[in-house]
């Protein structure tokens, strides 16, 4: 496996987020880092009721993350997968119903979008997955989904998943990220060989309305609230429960042999490089073939150990699940890859691959370490919010 050394002298090589990893911030255990988001349940409210407020309009007017058509490139693929041990899986939860089928395909509840704030304050999402985890509270994606690397910012702003995203519609609740895990060459350097993330998330919410009130009744009430522009409204919300009772959760694969097939599934948008628009991002779409043999390697992106799925989808895709062994009965499989670059291997300009990190156990320590973690409620039955 690819190791990234110091250089001698002890002097530290990196960009982008290696800054906030000094400023403590984000912490690290051996291979795993980890960063908080939505630090309590009122940081966690004020994040959810921002996309909510006037019924989701923050939602609908969100954008893809955006990917330069330049770095849409043929890769090389060389060598094979490097498994540093044993294989392994563990089992998906609960048995997800299908949203809509395409191609008699059932898609999983599982796949959804996640939002966020980028450094230029723009209003992005990527595609995700719920995935196991002891609380049923955990959410897989890609590393550039979570973490900013065009900034110092350690995290993205206003996190948040929507399992069963449509048309500003967040039909099992709003999932605000309390906690991010990622591998620490990740954090730390950028390398896109470690392009996973998993996220812890509170309970969801359910946003029933909001309603203006004067400033007395304002001060009384005890559950989620905002003012702004000298006007003050109390929202009106009721706890969704936990992620994974609600949609289930995907299982997860590791130190698995490349060349087996896969489903992928996610929310493509953008435009291909030639400037054809195939795709809305409004419905989640999916690829079904077996993974490359060798490993894939991204010059521009420094990439050295990814695998590859031919699959003709744009971005917006970034972040979705590759599922291994997925069963279209139960809607659920083993979460062995997200996407995280896009290629195009026959030079005519559109996107014909797309590729992912090789899940191995160092994968396995970021994901056994955020699975362990609890989260919390953000609102209690009466709305009340918790402290």
């Amino acid at each position: 496996m690819k190791r990234i050394l110091l250089p001698a002298g002890g002097a530290l090589l990196a960009t982008g987020l290696l800054a906030s990893g000094l400023s403590g911030t984000a912490q690290a255990d051996g291979d795993v880092a980890h960063d908080p988001m939505a630090r309590n349940t009122s940081d966690a409210v004020s994040v959810a009721s921002f996309w909510l407020a006037s019924n989701g309009a923050a939602l609908r007017s969100a954008t893809q993350y955006p990917w330069d058509s330049k770095e849409v490139r043929k890769v090389v693929s060389k060598g094979g997968a490097d498994p540093d041990g044993r294989p392994g899986t563990t089992a998906p939860t609960g048995e997800s119903k299908s949203t809509g089928r395409a191609q008699n395909i059932n898609l999983p509840k599982t796949v959804g979008k996640v939002f966020f704030v980028d450094a230029g304050g723009k209003f992005r999402w990527c595609s995700a997955s719920s995935i196991q985890s002891n609380y049923r509270n955990l959410v897989a994606t890609a590393g550039h989904c979570v973490y900013d690397t065009d900034s110092n910012a350690a995290t993205m702003d206003n996190w948040v998943f929507v399992p069963g995203y449509y048309q500003g519609k967040a039909p099992w609740g709003i999932y605000v990220g309390k906690q991010a895990f990622t591998h620490f060459d990740f954090d730390t350097y950028e390398d896109y060989d470690r392009d996973y993330a998993f996220v812890t998330v509170y309970n969801g919410i359910h946003f029933n309305g909001v309603k203006q009130v004067d400033r007395k009744d304002f001060q009384r009430f005890t559950g989620p609230k905002r003012s702004w522009g000298g006007r003050y409204y109390i929202l009106l919300s009721k706890d969704a429960g936990r992620l994974g009772d609600n949609v289930g959760g995907q299982g997860f694969a590791w130190n698995q042999p490349t060349g087996k097939p896969v489903r992928a599934f996610g929310y493509p948008a953008a435009p291909h490089p030639d400037g054809n628009k195939p795709y809305s991002g409004v419905t989640p779409k999916h690829c079904y073939g077996n993974t490359t043999a060798k490993t894939v390697g991204a010059s521009w992106l420094k990439i050295e150990e990814h695998i590859g799925l031919k699959c003709a989808v744009t971005p917006g895709y970034d972040g979705g699940p590759w599922l291994l062994n997925y069963s279209n009965a139960k809607r659920l499989g083993y979460v062995n890859g997200v996407t995280s670059t896009f290629a195009d291997q026959d030079g005519n300009d559109r996107v014909d691959y797309i590729t992912s990190p090789y899940f191995d156990g160092e994968t396995a320590s970021v994901y056994n370490a955020a699975k362990n973690v609890w989260s919390g409620k953000i609102v209690g039955p009466n709305g009340e919010l918790y402290k």
